[in-house]
C-alpha cells in the first residue's frame, strides 16, 4: 500500500459504523483499493500518475465497468487524504448512509 492508502485504511478501520471494508478486492479484471461489499461502495486512491491523460481514460473505463456491476465509486487524490482526512471520511460516511 502507498502511504495515502495506509492512512485511509486506518481511517476506515476506525469508522466503527457497522460497515466492513476490504482492501485490494477483485472486481472483474480490476482490483479495487477498498470496498464495502454490503453497500457496493468502492474507494479508489489516486496518486500523481492519475493526472496523465491515458491513466485518466483508464480510470474512466475502470469506473464505468464497476458502475455497470452496480458499484458506486468514490475517488480521492493522495493530497485529499494527506491534507484533509476528516473530509474524506465524512464523504465516505455520507455515501454509506445515503439511502
Amino acid at each position: 500500500m502507498t502511504e495515502s492508502e495506509r492512512v485511509l485504511w486506518e481511517g476506515l478501520r476506525k469508522l466503527n459504523c457497522g460497515y466492513h471494508f476490504r482492501r485490494q478486492h477483485p472486481i472483474g479484471d480490476y482490483i479495487a483499493d477498498f470496498i464495502c461489499l454490503k453497500r457496493k461502495l468502492v474507494i479508489e486512491v489516486d496518486g500523481g500518475y492519475h493526472n496523465e491523460p491515458q491513466q485518466q481514460q483508464n480510470d474512466l473505463w475502470r469506473t464505468e465497468f464497476m458502475e455497470s456491476k452496480g458499484y458506486t465509486v468514490l475517488r480521492f487524490k493522495n493530497e485529499e487524504i494527506s491534507n484533509n482526512l476528516s473530509e474524506v471520511i465524512m464523504r465516505i460516511k455520507v455515501q454509506l448512509f445515503n439511502e
